[in-house]
């Protein structure tokens, strides 16, 4: 095989980000994202006079200097970070398979949309593609739609490329161990708190009662990780972040604990969010800056946020693990 030609191609997807910190761009990327019924399955009778009415016209504002907060010179950190992922994944998997495997971007809502990744791969002859979302831990919030999406892409086509989809990676020992990793690689930098919190993004209840397994999933993660670094149930707990609207939603909360701890005795902790793939808003603004001001308030000492996996050569080696062993039969 010549060193330009792949039998397959590589969709990396994420959620998405803005095109720019501002409110026109963020009111379209919060219409596409909390359009998705898969995001929000309230009755759309309900749901658009609360969205397009209230929502659209009173959060862009607000949200997009969240954004312009924790924005790169270079771009969105989401974005920025994807990029990174991707073109060092193109050259892991050269390096592993001896030819150039082509490796596209496609987010679930924003751009690039997951249709220009599909063809982009398309258009350099690709007719088996192995779509990669960036979630360990399935929710049917998060990789359910990229099914979705990409199903509905090839609804009406005569013709389809052969197609994969990766569920999950919770509980991948690559994974699991480049986690522990980086926490120990923060505490060798700045010390070990008195508990790590590991904080995921929360889904409602309701979510995971009618099946979705992603509760379970975000426990066994947080377990494996704990047993890994050796902790006792004293120091590690498990939250969940970025709770919206007023349905019942998965706890401990994130806020709620970081708020409740120092009155329990803790003065020091490390936080990270295994479930994010990359650092965004939800990690640098939400976790990094909020959660830190918010336990400081209630009397906390020492507050320590350890970076997502991000683009680093633990994380590309898991990925590139991933492909290897999904896309067998394909080479």
């Amino acid at each position: 095989m010549s060193d330009t030609t792949s039998p397959f191609g590589v969709l990396l997807v994420n959620l998405g980000t803005p095109d720019s910190p501002t409110a026109p761009d963020v009111k379209k990327f919060l219409k596409q994202f909390l359009s998705d019924p898969r995001v929000v399955d309230i009755s759309p009778w309900i749901w658009k006079p609360i969205l397009n009415g209230i929502i659209l016209t009173t959060r862009p504002a607000k949200v997009a200097k969240l954004y312009e907060s924790i924005w790169w010179e270079q771009g969105s950190p989401l974005m920025v970070i994807s990029q990174r992922q991707r073109d060092k994944l193109m050259q892991s998997l050269h390096h592993s398979f001896g030819f150039k495997v082509p490796v596209e971007l496609g987010m679930s809502y924003g751009n690039p949309s997951l249709e220009s990744g599909l063809n982009n791969l398309k258009s350099q002859g690709v007719n088996k593609i192995f779509v990669l979302p960036l979630y360990a831990q399935y929710s049917c919030s998060t990789v359910a739609p990229v099914f979705d999406a990409i199903s509905d892409l090839h609804r009406t086509k005569r013709d389809f490329p052969e197609l994969r989809i990766n569920k999950d990676y919770f509980d991948h020992p690559s994974y699991i161990a480049a986690l522990a990793g980086s926490v120990k690689q923060h505490w060798q930098s700045k010390g070990q708190g008195e508990v790590l919190l590991m904080s995921f993004h929360g889904v409602p209840v309701r979510y995971v009662t009618e099946g979705d397994p992603y509760q379970m999933q975000c426990q066994k993660t947080a377990e494996l990780v704990a047993d890994a670094l050796g902790l006792t149930a004293k120091q590690w707990r498990i939250c969940f972040q970025s709770q919206f609207g007023k349905e019942q939603w998965l706890t401990p909360a994130t806020d709620k604990l970081l708020e409740a701890l120092p009155a329990e005795g803790v003065k020091s902790v490390d936080i990270m969010c295994p479930a994010f793939s990359s650092d965004c808003l939800e990690t640098l603004e939400e976790i990094s800056e909020e959660g830190k001001a918010s336990f400081i308030a209630a009397g906390g000492e020492r507050y320590e946020f350890i970076a997502c996996l991000n683009d680093s050569n633990p994380h590309i080696s898991l990925l590139s693990q991933i492909v290897e062993q999904q896309t067998l039969g394909w080479c």
